[in-house]
């Protein structure tokens, strides 16, 4: 780690851009399989969990199991299999402070450009922080940023909601003194978000509606596992883990690879599931039936059945329609019908920003992501020394965060031990066929779909979407598949 006459860094071997969940496990990786190269955790707010320490609105809770969702390197040791948003928050900073990786994070530092030098074989990164312009050097970036914008969610503009009486609140920036109790709330989605939020105002509130455009597919699952409990009973605490998060990782791929080869039949047995959850009267097929595949969209988790039994009590309600306008009172519908509201939350998503919204440039020359190759879900053809963290879609995002962890440091000591410097995935197949970037029909993908890279129909630029051959590609894979090298 080189440093200036004023004792500041000037260059690391690899910048971590963020200090999410993402972030810290980049840095243990590093700094455990890679000991000999300097590291630096540049974090845009003034703490460690990105997702987790933004979001705080009312249940706020992960959306895959603990296990998988949790670090390889440290076991979850909380009782829940879905747990709730501060307990994560405190599982991610306890893990960064017992391993070191804190000692390395630099809080409020926001980068605005990175450029590569063909002639220093760097990259100069500069942005803002606490004190003032920040710039540094480094050999390889990684970023951990997430990909979506933390400043603003997706907000769409209703007409009339400047008439509406009620206060208007969007999940990403929960007003901490918003009091709910006793109120009539209207929550606008049918996402991970909305069927997180209904049955945690639903419990306080007069009563609680969830306003949807179309229905999502919704699975009830334990908030504690069962299996998970007996192993932890019978083996060490490191054995259980692994064969907790290993049952998981099985199961959540013969699952997808179901939905993908027998659609109807999953659709069939995830809908009879919430119809019995809610009663033969209930009318699933107007609310809880999607018109898409399951797993065209992320499958939304509700543990234990939380939503279904607040919609049983007659705490909350679903409501399938549009958005005609709001009113002084409330929103009224397509339909014609009017849906009285105190506050109304818009849990319409989130706004998709890549790379934490970096500008970059090779030689002067800016470069975009719209339309360029990846690479191994992580690299994109023909930007060098450059690692974009991208988790998977239909599984915990940590898994594969953890795989382009592990790929980064085998490729940083093959080219220690090879003594080359540069490393830059190249296309040479200009005919390949391109496909979508994230295989999803979801808004907050669609919205932006020409402003993504994509993914080719041939390795290494298809994208998988299934760990265990991710375990074979990136763990025991050729490193010199379509990567170019200079020493």
């Amino acid at each position: 780690m080189e440093r200036n006459d004023t004792g500041a860094v000037k260059h690391v071997d690899v910048l971590i851009v963020g200090a999410g969940i993402s972030g810290i496990s980049a840095a243990y990786h590093l700094q455990t399989r890679c000991p000999d190269r300097s590291y630096m955790i540049v974090e845009a707010r003034a703490a460690i969990g990105g997702t987790w320490d933004l979001f705080r609105y009312p249940g706020v809770r992960s959306d895959s199991d603990m296990f998988t969702l949790g670090f390889s390197f440290r076991p979850w040791t909380g009782g829940k299999t879905i747990a709730d948003g501060e307990s994560i928050r405190t599982y991610v900073e306890d893990t960064a402070r017992a391993f070191g990786m804190d000692r390395h994070i630099h809080f409020g530092v926001r980068i605005d450009r990175a450029t590569w030098s063909s002639a220093e074989r760097h990259w100069k990164v500069e942005g803002n922080g606490l004190a003032g312009a920040f710039a540094i050097t480094c050999s390889f970036i990684d970023l951990c940023a997430g990909y979506y914008d933390y400043a603003a969610g997706h907000a769409p503009v209703f007409a009339g909601a400047d008439e509406f009486e009620g206060a208007v609140v969007h999940p990403q920036h929960w007003p901490a003194d918003l009091d709910y109790a006793g109120k009539r709330i209207v929550v606008i989605g049918s996402g991970a978000t909305a069927v997180t939020l209904v049955p945690a105002l639903a419990a306080t509130a007069a009563h609680v509606t969830m306003l949807q455009r179309s229905p999502s597919y919704v699975v009830a699952m334990p908030a504690v596992d069962a299996v998970a409990t007996w192993l932890r009973r019978f083996l060490p605490a490191g054995a259980a883990y692994s064969a907790i998060r290993a049952k998981n990782i099985l199961s959540s791929i013969v699952l997808f690879a179901a939905a993908r080869r027998w659609p109807a039949v999953v659709k069939r047995q995830i809908t009879g599931q919430v119809q019995r959850a809610l009663g033969a009267d209930y009318d699933v097929s107007a609310h809880f039936t999607p018109t898409y595949a399951p797993w065209d969209q992320r499958v939304c988790l509700t543990p234990d059945g939380d939503l279904f039994a607040s919609i049983r009590k007659g705490e909350a309600s679903v409501v399938t329609d549009t958005i005609d306008r709001f009113t002084a009172r409330g929103i009224l519908l397509t339909s014609g019908q009017e849906l009285a509201a105190d506050i109304v939350v818009t849990a319409t998503g989130l706004t998709i920003k890549l790379a934490g919204g970096i500008a970059f440039a090779i030689d002067g020359k800016a470069i975009g992501f719209a339309g360029r190759l990846q690479y191994r879900g992580m690299m994109f053809d023909g930007i060098p020394n450059l690692i974009n963290t991208f988790g998977y879609t239909n599984a915990s995002w940590t898994l594969k965060a953890d795989l382009t962890a592990s790929y980064l440091c085998r490729l940083l000591n093959m080219m220690r031990r090879r003594e080359l410097l540069v490393a830059v995935p190249i296309n040479d197949d200009e005919m390949m066929a391109r496909a979508a970037f994230v295989p999803f029909s979801s808004g907050y993908i669609t919205r932006v779909s020409a402003s993504l890279p994509v993914q080719g129909q041939k390795k290494p630029w298809r994208l998988n979407q299934n760990y265990l051959l991710d375990v074979i590609a990136l763990r025991t894979g050729s490193l010199r598949n379509r990567m170019r090298f200079t020493t």
